[in-house]
């Protein structure tokens, strides 16, 4: 590891001007990604501006009924927050389908949505990598690329995004609030998350300097039946093959709201937009589910060895879908209030 500078951030204002200050330079959280790619050779920071002590660890229920989430809420006080067990159970199942319990007790929001790819190619330094080294190449592309992306994919970048809380947020049309020196900015958090396309270097849209705050989880989803489920190898601690968040609003016997988002299909959570406005005002059935979610994976590109992922995707999407559709008293079946929190699919 090399080495470099050490800041301890007093105030936002603090952590922007040292952050300016030192070229280079990465905040630090809760470190559980950054330091093990410090370790790795692949990050390589100048110095590290050291966030802990700002106030950035509540979660607060503003005026309209929305949440802030601030950026340094561990992740497992945040899957534990009452308020969000209750009102958006996607989200927390999502952060408890993620990770260790010991590392959920370090990570934090904001870290979360800022870990880097677990691609071994990327991980590995002896490799060339265009999201490491920018025009170095892409080995995943030629070389095992079962765990890869299968939308939005370039030739610079095939890489998928691990994180499975920032799928939650985009179907719950959260908010991700910045700060850098200009001030404060929000940004969907279904858009926070860039596709590789020529500069795979770019993971999010995040300005040099600019720090996650907070998310905002909006009143609008709030309470709406929702659910995350993921596939993966093995039951626990591994990253998902396929996932899939869903949120779904069911009015007069038609389907009023729809969130869908898939994660490890692309280097971002994939919202599936299409499927959501295919939805919008039919009746939730099996079928119509399948329809909607066949047309957004209509558009997938699979490579030489993930194709497996599409017909993955689908099922899982369909079969969250149908499980949230209220039931109608004495009805068999699981419905909304019956759904499994996530299943750890082998």
């Amino acid at each position: 590891m090399d080495t470099f500078a050490y800041v301890r951030a007093g105030s936002l204002a603090e952590a922007a001007e040292a952050y300016a200050a030192h070229p280079g330079a990465r905040y630090l959280g809760g470190g559980t990604n950054l330091v093990d790619l410090m370790k790795l050779g692949v990050e390589r920071p100048t110095a590290l501006v050291d966030v802990t002590r700002l106030p950035l660890d509540e979660v607060t229920e503003l005026p309209d009924g929305s949440l802030r989430i601030g950026a340094l809420v561990r992740n497992s006080d945040l899957a534990a927050h009452p308020r969000v067990r209750d009102r958006y159970p996607v989200l927390s199942q999502a952060v408890l389908a993620g990770a260790s319990g010991q590392l959920r007790n370090a990570a934090t929001t904001g870290g979360n949505l800022l870990q880097r790819t677990r691609c071994p190619y990327f991980q590995d330094v002896s490799k060339p990598c265009n999201k490491r080294e920018p025009g170095s190449g892409c080995a995943a592309r030629n070389g095992v690329h079962r765990d890869h992306a299968v939308f939005g994919h370039s030739d610079h970048c095939i890489a998928t995004h691990p994180s499975d809380m920032a799928v939650a947020l985009a179907a719950l049309d959260a908010e991700v609030e910045l700060y850098g020196t200009a001030g404060v900015r929000r940004v969907a958090a279904a858009e926070f998350h860039r596709l590789p396309g020529a500069e795979p270097e770019r993971d999010t849209v995040i300005e040099p300097g600019e720090l996650v705050t907070a998310v905002l989880l909006p009143a609008a989803t709030a309470g709406l039946p929702s659910a995350y489920r993921k596939a993966r190898d093995r039951a626990s601690y591994a990253f998902a093959l396929a996932s899939v968040a869903v949120v779904l609003e069911v009015t007069d016997g038609v389907v009023a709201r729809a969130g869908i988002a898939f994660g490890a299909l692309a280097h971002r959570p994939w919202r599936a937009w299409r499927a959501e406005a295919a939805l919008l005002g039919t009746a939730p059935t099996r079928a119509a589910f399948e329809r909607a979610v066949e047309l957004e994976l209509s558009e997938a590109r699979p490579l030489r060895d993930n194709a497996y992922k599409v017909p993955l995707a689908r099922n899982l999407a369909v079969d969250v879908l149908t499980r949230l559709v209220p039931r109608e008293p004495g009805s068999q079946g699981p419905g909304a209030q019956g759904l499994r929190p996530h299943v750890e699919d082998s």
